[in-house]
């Protein structure tokens, strides 16, 4: 098996972060003249689609072409949809209470405090989850079953994130169940379908990796997504939005938190 090119893969690092860095400035811009920096979370997904893309570019005659273009697909595809899914909740223009309850605590200018806890922050960690991707890109060997799995994990987690999202877009639309929680189809058997469908597709992305060396040295990067998603800024922020939703407390008492499980009985 080829040695893994540890030189190209040193001199895509920089052409990256530039890449990222330029799109967080612009998006920076545009959130500063729409008057809402909410609009970093549609970027969110195109910024692992542009890592992949750029790393794609940059590994060509290096990595193996198979892999690279399974991780390309794989990450397009969900980068994508989450873009839309959440621009298309976005209309209207209105900054999202979560980032509403941040700023309001910025001891100077707003947008220098967006600027400090919010893109740099999120910079960096796109970055660092994109590792798995970046690796995965450069590494040598033809794919076997390990990449088969994360392909067939990805699916299940992609399914999970995107069936979940469309579940709650249709519950949200329904005029007669505002103020209710929704506690049918995948949330009814866990509290957050898409969160866990999103780790599931970042567990996948690693197993892809993780095929050829040295891409299981990467497996901080997904972890870092799993406990944002279940740990940090996912499960916890929303829980802590519906907490005072009429039935909440049941729903929690009775649904699994993160990973799927059938109910349990009150």
């Amino acid at each position: 098996m080829p040695q893994f090119p540890l030189g190209a893969f040193i001199a895509s690092l920089p052409w990256v972060a530039a890449a990222l860095a330029v799109l967080l400035a612009l998006t920076f811009a545009v959130a500063v003249r729409q008057g809402r920096h909410s609009v970093m979370d549609t970027v969110w997904g195109p910024g692992f689609v542009l890592v992949a893309a750029l790393s794609w570019l940059l590994s060509a005659g290096h990595g193996d072409g198979g892999r690279r273009l399974l991780l390309l697909a794989l990450v397009a595809v969900w980068g994508l949809r989450l873009a839309a899914h959440i621009g298309v909740r976005a209309r209207g223009g209105h900054e999202d209470p979560r980032y509403v309850d941040m700023l309001s605590a910025a001891p100077g200018s707003r947008n220098v405090y967006a600027l400090r806890r919010v893109y740099l922050p999120q910079g960096l960690v796109l970055f660092f989850v994109s590792l798995t991707v970046q690796v995965g890109m450069f590494s040598t060997g033809t794919s076997g079953w390990l990449a088969l799995a994360g392909a067939l994990l990805w699916i299940l987690g992609f399914v999970f994130e995107a069936v979940g999202d469309w579940q709650l877009t249709r519950f949200k639309a329904d005029p007669s169940r505002r103020g209710t929680v929704l506690d049918t189809g995948l949330w009814r058997y866990t509290r957050h379908p898409n969160y866990f469908g999103d780790a599931v597709v970042w567990a996948g992305l690693f197993l892809v990796a993780a095929d050829s060396w040295p891409g299981v040295l990467t497996v901080l990067s997904p972890a870092l997504m799993i406990w944002t998603l279940a740990g940090k800024t996912g499960k916890p922020l929303a829980e802590q939005a519906m907490s005072a939703r009429p039935g909440y407390k049941e729903y929690i008492a009775a649904t699994s938190g993160f990973i799927p499980w059938p109910p349990r009985r009150i």
